[in-house]
């Protein structure tokens, strides 16, 4: 038992030492990691809609969905392949997904990271009497918006939850009149120039910059789509930061290790089988590569593509 106990020791930090080579590296080749963003939960009364009807939950996830694509340091999948695998899974939009399930779901579309959260507060209140205000014409002479997000960054190799946080913003104004028609916007313009919308998109982006702050310690990977008349294709191209001349490391996965306590990964004892190097990294409208065999042999479709 104290041999294994070592020996699994000896393995810990032999992966440790490889990700903290695998994170610098990534960032010096600035390779661009995948996130999905899911659906946020809505627990509000859920009396508000946006402006294209869709829910708190939704229209708070798509802002962080576009916020990320803006930065142009991700690659961020789309809403439309998320859901389909959501469907397949048995999974609803929002409320369903566990971040055990997240990190399945995100391994399955091949993300480094999966984001899940909930709305908590959306709305507005008069300071004068500290109640909310809903539905139509009351004016306020001290008027505030608070929205409030609880939000978790998972690790989909792991499971592990890398980062969690709670935002809460608020933005106030005084001396004017505050007047809906009801608990919905008629336009993004209009959702925009509210107070509502200013604290949502303040909210938003301080989850942006905390998922900036933590990306780097999750683990660059790829994997392996073909091999073929000496060539190997692997599922990254220009459109992720992946440039010809780029070196890559092939490994076949090996035995995982399952933490018999909390029932996440450890990692898994994957097999060294080769190297290759990029030579075209525009397939696919940048989507894929093919790359020349430096070393190595009996590549296979799943293998995973990892840094030096």
């Amino acid at each position: 038992m104290q041999i294994f106990k070592q020996g699994i020791f000896v393995l810990f930090m032999s992966i440790f030492l490889a990700t903290g080579t695998q994170l610098a590296k990534a960032q010096e080749l600035k390779l661009k990691k995948r996130v999905a963003v899911f659906v946020f939960e809505d627990k509000t009364d859920k009396g508000w809609r946006w402006w294209n009807n869709k829910s708190v939950g939704e229209g708070m996830s798509d802002m962080l969905t576009t916020e990320l694509v803006k930065s142009e340091e991700f690659i961020v999948i789309e809403r439309a392949e998320l859901d389909e695998i959501l469907a397949e899974q048995k999974l609803g939009l929002s409320g369903a997904v566990t971040e055990q399930s997240a990190a399945e779901i995100g391994k399955l579309l091949g993300v480094e990271l999966a984001v899940v959260g909930a709305v908590t507060e959306f709305g507005y209140k008069d300071n004068k009497t500290g109640g909310r205000i809903k539905g139509i014409g009351i004016g306020v002479s001290n008027q505030s918006a608070t929205v409030g997000v609880d939000c978790r960054f998972i690790n989909t190799t792991t499971g592990e939850i890398i980062a969690a946080d709670h935002f809460l913003k608020e933005k106030s104004t005084k001396g004017v009149k505050f007047n809906t028609s009801g608990l919905s916007f008629d336009s993004q313009k209009k959702f925009d120039e509210s107070l509502v919308g200013k604290a949502a998109r303040e909210a938003i982006e301080e989850v942006t910059e905390m998922l900036k702050e933590n990306m780097p310690n999750v683990p660059w990977q790829a994997k392996v789509v073909t091999a073929k008349n000496g060539a190997v294709f692997i599922n990254v191209g220009a459109n992720h930061g992946v440039k010809p001349g780029d070196s890559f490391v092939i490994y076949k996965k090996g035995e995982e290790l399952i933490d018999p306590d909390t029932g996440l990964s450890l990692g898994s004892m994957d097999t060294k089988i080769g190297e290759i190097k990029v030579t075209n990294a525009s397939l696919g409208n940048g989507k894929a590569s093919q790359c020349a065999i430096v070393n190595g042999d009996g590549f296979k479709s799943g293998d995973f593509v990892r840094i030096q």
